[in-house]
């Protein structure tokens, strides 16, 4: 079993892990088998487990340092189950049982670079049967983030991508909404059929196109 990964009757458990060479003092948290919720990030809020993996993560990165690397691993994450296609297939699949999943998950990160960190997180996921709540997880980890920096975490979706200087203007204009820094994470969704949705803590700012289209059809609905 790779170093930093214990597993016993009552769970599993990251530990502490080199990253970038600096070892700080032993810290450990227990991520207990909690039954998965079946939200996902188009419902109300993240389920329980998610927080709870990613407050693992993140507590461990901060003992030791590594925020920022960990931060950068969790945005290829992103962009690689954003991407959708075979990975987010392997994440919820079935198929698979946990240890093929924990080596194709540690062969990921291999390839995509991360660190051993984040390494053993995800095989830790996977181990646990847990890879299907990927996304809410690194959702809740960004999350966790925005609130250790004192910034707000805002999510937009546009039918199209943005470019630095609309991500940019559109920063600034959440910024002066809520009066603080925000962590803008942005992503496409063809779907929308032009516009933007901007979601800004548990609020939801929608100038989407369909959005206006539904709401037009419930209006014609209720008439």
């Amino acid at each position: 079993m790779p170093s930093g990964i214990q597993a016993g009757e009552t769970g599993t458990s990251l530990s502490n892990e080199p990253v970038n060479g600096r070892v700080n003092s032993p810290f450990r948290r227990v991520v207990s088998g909690m039954p998965a919720s079946a939200e996902t990030l188009s419902g109300p809020r993240l389920s329980a487990a998610a927080l709870r993996y990613a407050d693992a993560i993140f507590d461990l990165a901060v003992e030791q340092g590594a925020v920022e690397v960990v931060e950068d691993d969790f945005r290829s994450l992103k962009s690689m189950v954003a991407g959708g296609g075979d990975f987010r297939g392997f994440l919820k699949s079935p198929v698979y049982d946990a240890e093929d999943k924990a080596a194709a998950i540690a062969a990921v990160a291999e390839r995509a670079g991360l660190s051993q960190l984040t390494s053993n997180f995800l095989k830790l996921v996977a181990r646990n049967r847990r890879l299907f709540a990927l996304e809410e997880m690194v959702a809740a980890f960004f999350a966790r983030l925005s609130d250790y920096r004192g910034e707000v975490a805002a999510e937009a979706i546009s039918a199209a991508p943005l470019n630095d200087d609309q991500a940019k203007r559109l920063r600034g204009e959440i910024e002066r909404y809520v009066g603080k820094a925000v962590n803008l994470s942005t992503s496409v969704d063809p779907d929308l059929l032009g516009g933007i949705v901007v979601k800004v803590g548990s609020t939801m700012v929608d100038s989407s196109l369909r959005s206006k289209l539904n709401r037009l059809k419930t209006k014609l609905k209720e008439a």
